[in-house]
């Protein structure tokens, strides 16, 4: 190992490096490709970056001048990708290292001057390096070592196309390291595409979760899962927590209720800019924030520090977002925990999630008010000050609080002010107790309003109206039903006296619609709508349309509709056998296309067998070959040809092939005769008579 190497190493304080950090240095692997996987927080950046370290020496112990890449490493996310640049950056930063970045939400402008003044490793994501590749900013014919950081994750985001034309781009005698948490199909086949005789280093499996990170699985009730997670936070008061949502709204809805509960809380979504993403993840590593919200945009490559607790609000979709979202705890051999809040209608997702993960989560309830305030006190006894000596500055005042109070004056004091820097506990209600029954309205007592469904009236108007006008609670309030002239309204008996007392004896409401007590019982308030099934008894039955449209054609001899006919089946009430021979005639399809795809013979020609015989119709010779098709237009009654060459002759004799030529034709030929056409007198032109 270089000499600058070593010595960044040792000024961080590594003394042994984790097993892939191991594997992928091997000296046997020197320069060759690699495909590793390995689980989240195993150390993977600083491993690959001592893993293309001898291909960028070579024989120096230091980098050159600037210019052309040496190395491109390619993250999935803008932070990961920051945060890849700041681990290489201390481990190369000792040989002289100049590191660039381009990633998306940057300003492009930076990144090619950045890129022009010379870089030794460019990281970058792949979209925004496409880019830079296709406009030339960056060259790539230096490369020595390509590194795809979370390949897998890449490739379910989208990237594959730009990866794919990023690594077809680059020289062909690069070395390539591919590192994912799990190999599919899609990863082993882009490594078979552009990995030459690739080393498989496989770390992790699934059989075995992480070591660190404890898992559990905690039960809540419906109703208290965003309580159920402040108490978690505040059972074990974490240094650094993400709490991760499935959804943006979530997200901002869990971020104001810890803000007001006072969490110092970031949010950290898709929808925030990059620098906003970026101001709230340094706000954690300052200690400025403690909790923060996010979605599954942020489960990988988030390293913070002293990240110690997940929360998982809403379960994940997959066992592999599970896996990663927990992953952020657990790191470089420090502990954490990763809390999974279980609501009854969740615990078989859990279950399964669990399962098909291989993970063993210890399942409990969630911390109560209790079990958090004796945490608080936990703390509070094994805090450092108690075995801390007065200081100088704080004699005076020390000594004037023992002489004014009592011990256990002093001792409140400490405890209250201690309790009150934090965050109340919430109550939280018994998860394993069954659902209380639904308590019945007991004797209750109807009244009458003006004014329904025709003036807007709505339940969750008149509720409103009711509780502040009659001072009522939303507990003395039973049905409220809304008719079209009026509203019914059903009120516990207990209660009336004082309604009756608020509203006053005029008996208004807002708007001076009246109120009116109803001495019937509900069954006849009930009644004052007619029930849904009734149907009035005059109404016509519904009938089949196309089977009336049918029935009821026009008789042949044209009296009226033909009488609906009794549909039986055979042998049904009788003993005559059924002559289906009598059904009527099916009706007359049309005829159908030639197979040539003409038109069907029409009327009185050869071809129609069924038809009168005529002479068939004979197409004009043309006349003059410079109209255009070779055929003469046929001239208008009284008017010119269209040809203007053509000569004119006899006035035409009408539409031949009008419906009433048409009946005429047929009827003369079937006298044995020739249909006679009287001309049509020609049309006067316009403006002369």
């Amino acid at each position: 190992m270089k000499q600058a190497l070593q010595k960044a190493l040792d000024a961080k304080g590594y003394e042994t490096l984790t097993p892939v950090q191991q594997a992928v240095t091997d000296p046997k692997l020197t320069g060759k490709d690699m495909l590793v996987s390995a689980q989240t927080g195993s150390g993977k950046t600083l491993g690959f970056g001592l893993a293309i370290a001898p291909g960028l020496f070579g024989e120096a112990e230091e980098f050159g001048t600037a210019g052309a890449p040496l190395a491109l490493v390619i993250a999935p996310t803008r932070e990961l990708a920051m945060q890849v640049k700041r681990e290489l950056s201390w481990l190369f930063g000792e040989a002289g290292a100049v590191l660039a970045s381009t990633v998306g939400g940057m300003d492009m402008r930076d990144e090619r001057r950045a890129l022009a003044r010379g870089a030794h490793i460019v990281v970058a994501t792949p979209g925004r390096l496409k880019d830079h590749i296709m406009r030339g900013s960056i060259d790539l014919s230096g490369l020595k070592a390509i590194v795809l950081d979370e390949a897998d994750e890449m490739l379910d985001l989208g990237f594959r196309e730009d990866l794919e034309f990023i690594l077809e781009e680059s020289p062909s005698d690069r070395q390539t390291l591919l590192f994912s948490a799990t190999v599919p199909g899609a990863i082993a086949k882009l490594a078979q595409n552009y990995q030459r005789d690739a080393v498989r280093i496989a770390t992790a499996t699934g059989e075995k979760q992480h070591s660190d990170i404890e898992y559990r699985a905690l039960t809540v009730s419906a109703r208290d899962s965003e309580n159920a997670i402040i108490n978690v936070l505040r059972y074990y008061e974490a240094p650094n927590a993400i709490v991760f949502c499935n959804t943006r709204a979530t997200v901002n809805r869990m971020t104001t209720r810890l803000s007001n509960r006072g969490f110092s809380v970031v949010a950290l979504s898709g929808e925030l800019t990059q620098s906003e993403r970026t101001n709230a993840l340094q706000a954690m590593r300052d200690g400025r924030a403690r909790v923060c919200v996010a979605t599954d945009v942020a489960a990988r490559g988030i390293d913070l520090p002293n990240l110690e607790l997940v929360i998982h609000a809403e379960l994940p979709s997959n066992q592999d977002t599970l896996l990663h979202r927990s992953g952020r705890t657990g790191r470089a051999g420090r502990k954490g925990v990763s809390a999974l809040i279980v609501p009854p209608a969740a615990r078989k997702k859990a279950q399964r999630l669990l399962g098909w993960a291989k993970l063993t989560a210890v399942w409990a309830e969630a911390p109560s008010a209790e079990e958090v305030t004796a945490k608080d006190d936990e703390r509070m006894m094994q805090a450092s000050d108690w075995e801390a000596e007065v200081e100088a500055s704080n004699r005076e005042a020390v000594d004037r609080l023992v002489e004014m109070y009592s011990a256990e004056q002093l001792a409140a004091a400490f405890v209250r002010m201690y309790r009150e820097r934090r965050s109340a506990p919430e109550e939280l209600s018994d998860a394993s107790a069954a659902p209380e029954p639904k308590k019945a309205f007991g004797p209750s007592v109807w009244f009458s309003l003006a004014g329904g469904q025709a003036v807007g009236a709505e339940p969750r108007r008149l509720l409103p109206m009711l509780c502040k006008m009659g001072n009522l609670s939303r507990e003395d309030v039973g049905a409220i039903r809304i008719h079209h002239e009026a509203s019914f309204i059903e009120l516990r008996e207990s209660a009336v006296d004082g309604f009756l007392s608020a509203i006053g004896p005029k008996m208004e409401m807002e708007d001076g619609a009246a109120l009116t007590r109803l001495d019937a019982a509900p069954e006849a308030v009930r009644a004052a709508r007619p029930p849904r099934g009734d149907k009035p008894q005059d109404r016509k039955p519904r009938t089949n349309k196309s089977n009336d449209r049918r029935s009821n054609r026009a008789a042949p001899d044209g009296e009226g509709a033909a009488p609906k006919a009794e549909h039986k089946a055979p042998n049904a009430g009788t003993t005559k056998p059924v002559d289906w021979n009598d059904a009527p005639e099916p009706r007359q399809k049309k005829p159908k296309k030639s197979p040539a795809g003409g038109r069907p013979p029409r009327h009185g020609e050869k071809g129609n067998p069924d038809l009168p015989q005529a002479e068939p119709w004979k197409a004009r010779k043309p006349r003059h070959k410079a109209s255009g098709d070779g055929f003469e237009r046929p001239a208008r009654p009284g008017g010119k040809a269209s040809n203007p060459s053509a000569k004119l002759g006899p006035a035409t004799t009408g539409k031949p092939n009008s419906k009433k030529n048409k009946a005429r034709r047929a009827a003369s030929e079937a006298e044995g005769g020739k249909a006679s056409f009287k001309p049509r007198k020609p049309r006067a032109p316009k403006g002369k008579k």
